[in-house]
């Protein structure tokens, strides 16, 4: 049996073989086996090596990260294979669908996507010609460019639905910033936000993934050359039959060049936008009454109160759309009826808008000046100068004081000054401390009960000349305001239980059905309004000339509708009708489908000839 020595200890808890003092560690000086110098002597032991950087098995080298993350591939073969399939798909579907995306909602149908683009031939050769560096940034630069393009199809599809014209590149960015407002308006701040930074976000990811599929089809045609070229080579074969034959799949052409036309036609505005300017400050300057002394503008309705009412949206489709025209000609004819009862008559007619859908003062600005603005170019053109309003003919005159009430005014307004108003009644002049109907800040009810207690019932050594806009027919059209006796207006608080239990523009908006009822709804409480305003306030020398400022979008109106909005003059004094008896307008306040149909920019000068006015141009 061995013999343990009571002076040893385990390694395992004193991490020596040996008790302290005792030289029996292997290499220890004095303990056996320990180097000695030449005397014989053991040798201190040598001071330990610094730490060193850390080698490759401590901290792998990026590049072996790397190929470590992409052996994954080797290592699940059928997954990978799979992966990089799904993703040569869906890149390629990302470029076709951009190819051939259409500008419009209507013509977003999946025939348009059933054919071939020259532009993707083209690419492929291209791609194929060259060598690869100079082919993965054409790659990327093509796929920017066909994300760009679908960016302005987009917003194309956005303007066409909402105003009824594309986007202009040039003049419609400050418009986005009016559309987030609007959101804000009728959904809520945090909605308008999160709407703007998804916009954005969406924008720059699809550039993005425009480029990298774009490369990583390059890559993939140069990794199989001859196929590609074999390929391309049928395309263009193909496509070129289709042309001369005219084939057709669907009532479409299968060969098609769309995306260079829409950026051929993106183009031509751009040229056409700049060319314009200079041609409509031209035409800005002449001026027919220009130079037409006070004395001799509208000397037949002197003495008269003159209120020009615009209705947010009152367009043709009211009267016409089988939905809506039921519940707006009751809305008329009950008006036409109860005016006719406190002494008035009135004559309507028809005219065509400069804008569809929205930008309301590109139609102000036309009925008033006697220009065609239809773009926001011509606005800030006409606008910065001094070309005559109706509103500013009133004022020439010296015998009108005049004022305007603009409840869809919540900020700066510069153009009064232009427009020739004394004294403008914004969105916090009112006094009003009801709720907000969505968009509009009151309903009109309260801005017209406003107008009659801040001017028009006042009494006053001069008459009246007066510019309204009426917005609770704004969309979204929810909640409808509803009306209350006049005497219960008061401060506006009486709406707090109107508008609290009435639809949410949420559960609107997207509905072409419940659009078009709610609109058909605003109209209604517009017109009743301003109907029996007119009917409790006016008097012998009260003349109202009412009118739509343009048509409500799309969705509502119909995809080839017309810019047409009905016009009515209304009086008590018969002088002020006859002296239109040539005009040809329908009796009442609904005009006939067959009545006369002017563009809008007519309605000016035909108004001041109608009522004396003398021409004195200018600038011709």
């Amino acid at each position: 049996m061995p013999v343990i020595s009571p002076f040893r200890r385990s390694s395992r808890t004193t991490g020596t073989t040996g008790t302290p003092g005792t030289p029996d560690t292997p290499g220890a000086p004095g303990a056996p086996g320990a180097p000695a110098d030449a005397t014989g002597a053991p040798k201190a032991p040598e001071a330990p090596e610094a730490p060193g950087p850390p080698g490759p098995a401590v901290l792998p080298s990026l590049k072996a990260r790397l190929a470590h993350w992409r052996a994954w591939r080797t290592r699940y073969p059928r997954t990978a294979r799979a992966v990089r399939r799904a993703t040569t798909t869906l890149a390629a579907a990302l470029l076709l669908t951009a190819l051939l995306l259409p500008n419009t909602f209507v013509a977003l149908e999946p025939n348009r996507f059933a054919r071939i683009p020259v532009e993707a031939v083209i690419a492929a050769v291209l791609l194929l010609c060259l060598p690869r560096v100079p082919r993965l940034v054409a790659a990327a630069l093509f796929g920017l460019a066909l994300g760009a393009l679908t960016v302005l199809n987009l917003l194309d599809m956005g303007f066409t639905e909402y105003l009824g014209r594309g986007f202009n590149v040039v003049l419609d960015w400050g418009l986005l910033d009016d559309a987030q407002s609007y959101v804000a308006d009728s959904m809520g701040g945090a909605a308008a936000t999160w709407a703007a930074v998804g916009a954005v976000v969406g924008v720059l990811l699809l550039l993005v993934l425009m480029a990298l599929a774009a490369v990583r089809l390059g890559e993939l045609l140069a990794g199989h050359r001859q196929r590609a070229a074999r390929g391309a080579l049928m395309a263009a074969t193909v496509w070129m039959t289709c042309v001369a034959l005219g084939v057709q799949t669907f009532g479409v052409p299968v060969a098609t060049r769309g995306a260079s036309a829409a950026l051929r036609a993106q183009a031509h505005r751009v040229v056409d936008t700049l060319r314009d300017e200079a041609a409509f400050a031209r035409e800005a300057r002449a001026d027919r009454f220009g130079a037409t002394p006070g004395a001799q503008l509208v000397p037949d309705l002197r003495g008269k109160d003159v209120i020009f009412t615009f209705i947010e949206s009152y367009g043709r489709s009211a009267l016409e759309d089988p939905v809506m025209a039921p519940g707006v000609a009751r809305a008329l004819d009950t008006g036409t009826k109860a005016l006719a009862g406190a002494g008035f008559r009135g004559r309507s007619g028809w005219l065509t808008s400069s804008t569809f859908g929205g930008s309301s003062w590109l139609g102000h600005s036309t009925f008033m000046s006697g220009l065609w603005v239809d773009n926001q170019q011509r606005y800030r053109t006409v606008t910065a100068g001094d070309h005559l309003t109706l509103t500013k003919a009133f004022g020439k005159t010296g015998d009108w004081d005049t004022v305007g009430v603009m409840p869809g005014v919540q900020k700066a307004w510069p153009e009064a000054e232009w427009f020739g108003l004394d004294k403008v009644y914004d969105a916090f002049d009112v006094g009003y401390e009801g709720p907000k109907f969505s968009w509009s800040s009151m309903p009109d009810q309260y801005a017209l009960e406003a107008f009659q207690r801040l001017e028009h019932g006042r009494e006053r050594d001069r008459p009246l000349m007066a510019e309204i806009i009426l917005t609770s027919s704004h969309q979204p059209w929810a909640p409808v305001p509803e009306m209350v006796g006049w005497e219960e207006v008061g401060d506006g608080s009486v709406f707090d239980g109107v508008e609290a239990s009435g639809v949410k523009a949420s559960d609107v908006i997207a509905g072409t059905t419940r659009s078009k009822e709610e609109y058909g709804r605003s109209v209604e409480y517009s017109l009743t309004s301003l109907t029996q305003w007119l009917e409790r306030y006016g008097t012998d020398d009260t003349v109202l000339v009412f009118l739509g400022d343009h048509q409500p979008l799309a969705r509502v109106s119909g995809d080839r509708a017309s810019r047409d909005v009905p016009v009515s003059v209304v009086a008590r004094d018969p002088e002020v009708l006859d002296a239109i008896d040539d005009w040809g307008w329908t009796e009442g306040l609904k005009p006939a489908q067959d009545a006369p149909v002017w563009k809008m920019n007519s309605f000016r000068d035909r108004f001041l000839t109608a009522y004396g006015s003398t021409p004195h141009p200018t600038g011709s």
